[in-house]
């Protein structure tokens, strides 16, 4: 019976010498090495020579070390910045795509929910709704110190338009009080041609009441969800019809 063969393990194989390499390399350290000691001996014989220079060198080790500093922390400040610039963009955006949700909902005749829209993107719906209808120069004026004008626009037969927002929920009716704030500064101040209350929610009857007596147009749910879906009429034209009745 024979032996079965052992198998011999492979020789570790060494690499080869190159002798070419190993001399460029310590021909190339050689020359790194004199230029540096050339260096240290040049700054060490013009500090002999005229020992002010002693401070100098130092002033400029100092500043190369702080030059250093200051860039990698400018570098940090700069990413940082360029991070918070992108954040805010973020946001920005997202803004304007709120914003512009009413306008291209009621651009492409989807319902809204009014009620699921914050005050600024009523005023922003309510502003698209007179755009949309032919109206000109429209604008959201709402917010701190508005003094009752949330949308002003120029209806079609040139008549100046002041349009106040109020997006209540259901238990929470525009009184008189909102509607007598309202009366005292769309006329004398904002010279309103038509004034205009519009709501999420309903009038109380001294609301009304009020509202007849000086000529504002109330804008309950109902003649909202008309007026969006074109089945009812545009507040400037209830406000022309009245108009009409009187001259009678």
């Amino acid at each position: 019976m024979a032996a079965p063969a052992r198998r011999t393990p492979p020789a570790y194989r060494r690499r080869a010498f190159d002798l070419r390499s190993t001399a460029f390399f310590f021909v190339l350290l050689a020359l790194v090495v004199s230029i540096l000691g050339f260096a240290a001996r040049t700054v060490a014989d013009t500090v002999e020579r005229h020992p002010g220079w002693a401070f100098v060198l130092a002033l400029l080790g100092v500043a190369a070390v702080a030059g250093l500093g200051r860039r990698l922390h400018l570098a940090r400040a700069a990413r940082r910045a360029a991070t918070a610039l992108d954040e805010a963009a973020t946001q920005a955006a997202d803004a304007l795509e709120t914003a512009a949700v009413p306008r291209q909902r009621v651009a492409e005749g989807i319902d809204i929910d009014y009620d699921a829209l914050d005050p600024e993107e009523f005023e922003a719906a309510i502003a698209f709704l007179c755009e949309r209808d032919a109206c000109s120069a429209v604008e959201v004026v709402g917010g701190a110190g508005d003094l009752g004008a949330d949308v002003v626009a120029v209806s079609p037969e040139g008549w100046r338009i002041v349009i106040q927002c109020k997006r209540y929920g259901d238990s929470h009716r525009v009184g008189s009080q909102d509607m007598q704030r309202f009366g005292g500064t769309c006329f004398t101040v904002h010279e309103a041609d038509v004034a205009v209350l519009v709501t999420t929610s309903d009038f109380t009857a001294p609301a009304v009441e009020y509202a007849e007596q000086c000529g504002i147009v109330c804008v309950d749910r109902q003649d909202l969800l008309a007026w969006a879906d074109g089945s009812g009429p545009r507040p400037w034209e209830t406000a022309g019809a009245a108009r009409a009745v009187e001259a009678r």
